[in-house]
């Protein structure tokens, strides 16, 4: 081979070096400044995440809550614990202090009706309390009668919830509550429930979760007092996307069924509730015997990826929001008489599953149809078809009677029926 061919060959061989060399620093480059890209938008993500949670998921209201200083709150968390315990691993025996403490709480005169709680069990707390003007024994046989059914004192705040099952046969709700004479025995329920909330305010999301329940009936100081425990197990199902349908306090709500949140943002987030314990203290007046008190006591821990984003300010809002409707609903002259709405019940649980199917599909289509007319969901769901098949039936009961309800206080239904005429709903 020719020198000035062997020296042009090795020059070639030189240059695709460097252009190799060249190359391979581009492209290291590339995939450098690629992975910085992703980090920033990672590390964006996650800002816009906090902006959002710091931001919208704060009440508009938001106020500063103080504890309160009409008594030690830590021994009053302390005191809610113990029964919570009772709740949570059922006994037969209650602690009397920790009643009293928590009546005594519910009945002393405060500044304000909302405060903070401490901290338990890695869960946020808060306590609200409201008056309702109904004596106390037309109260417990509205909201804790086993033919009465939740929703009808919760209207915006559950979606369903129904008892599974009682430790015995001899604990179950009694169909008439007698008062418990001084120094009487208390009355204890021990049980299990299912529930399901309704659309958050916040989020708009609805979890579906397990429940035990314990109820407790006694008298304090001549007063007749009622004890709502509940305790929370294990965590929910996964969240999902629900739509408030116009006012809330006109209980029409849109429940899709998909995973996530209705939140711009957070259409991805897979939330649960990781925990929740209450104790609900129901105690009637000594000086207006028409007016019964009802202080709550609740804690909760909720979000995704096991953080909790729940503060005193998502607790009270809720809580208000049931205050709202149960002041609505018990003291609205237009609300039927107990046994008007045990015979509703009776109607839409002894009717045909197939009938009882076909007025609870109409009712999901016209929740539908009115999400898509404000625009709350895509036009092109409208023909999907839904099947609610494996649907409780107690489900389905609960949620046509919160149409016979909306009907009997003169609100707005979604569904027409002629709830005086038992023909027509079987």
């Amino acid at each position: 081979m020719p020198y000035g061919y062997r020296e042009k060959t090795f020059y070639t061989i030189s240059l695709t070096r460097q252009s190799a060399r060249r190359i391979i620093y581009y492209y290291r480059r590339k995939a450098a400044n690629s992975i910085l890209h992703m980090k920033r938008q990672i590390y964006f993500r996650l800002i816009f995440i906090f902006i959002v949670l710091t931001v919208l998921l704060i009440p508009p209201y938001q106020t500063v809550f103080a504890f309160s200083p009409a008594d030690d709150t830590n021994s009053v968390k302390d005191a809610a614990m113990k029964l919570v315990q009772l709740c949570d691993e059922p006994k037969t025996n209650i602690d009397e202090q920790a009643v009293a403490t928590l009546v005594d709480y519910v009945l002393v005169q405060k500044k304000n009706n909302e405060y903070a709680l401490p901290k338990s069990r890695g869960c946020t707390g808060a306590y609200y309390e409201f008056d309702t003007n109904i004596t106390f024994p037309r109260f417990v046989e509205y909201s804790y009668s086993p033919f009465i059914l939740s929703v009808v004192t919760r209207p915006s705040s559950l979606r369903y919830s129904f008892w599974t099952n009682f430790r015995n046969e001899t604990e179950r709700i009694p169909t008439i509550w007698k008062p418990v004479p001084p120094g009487g025995t208390p009355v204890i329920i021990h049980g299990k429930e299912r529930d399901s909330n309704s659309p958050d305010l916040n989020t708009g999301v609805y979890h579906e979760y397990n429940l035990k329940r314990t109820l407790v009936q006694l008298n304090y100081k001549g007063r007749q007092v009622l004890l709502s425990v509940s305790k929370q197990i294990g965590k929910s199902d996964v969240g999902k996307k629900g739509f408030i349908l116009g006012k809330d306090n006109d209980w029409h709500y849109y429940y899709t069924g998909e995973t996530g949140s209705t939140m711009t943002g957070l259409g991805w987030a897979k939330s649960y509730i990781y925990d929740y314990f209450s104790v609900s203290v129901y105690v009637e007046s000594g000086n207006v015997p028409t007016m019964v008190r009802t202080g709550v006591f609740q804690w909760l821990k909720a979000g995704w990826s096991g953080i909790n984003f729940v503060n005193s300010g998502h607790i009270l809002r809720g809580m208000k929001r049931f205050g709202r409707d149960c002041k609505t609903v018990l003291e609205s002259p237009r609300l039927p008489a107990p046994n008007k709405m045990f015979l509703v019940h009776q109607w839409l649980s002894n009717m045909p599953v197939d009938a009882l199917t076909g007025k609870y599909t109409a009712l999901r289509q016209a929740q539908r149809s009115s999400a898509i007319k404000i625009g709350k969901i895509d036009s092109s769901e409208e023909e999907e078809e839904i099947s609610f098949t494996h649907t409780p039936k107690e489900q389905m009961v609960e949620e046509l009677m919160l149409e016979y309800l909306k009907t009997a206080l003169g609100k707005a239904t979604m569904l027409k029926m002629d709830w005086e005429n038992p023909q027509s709903i079987q």
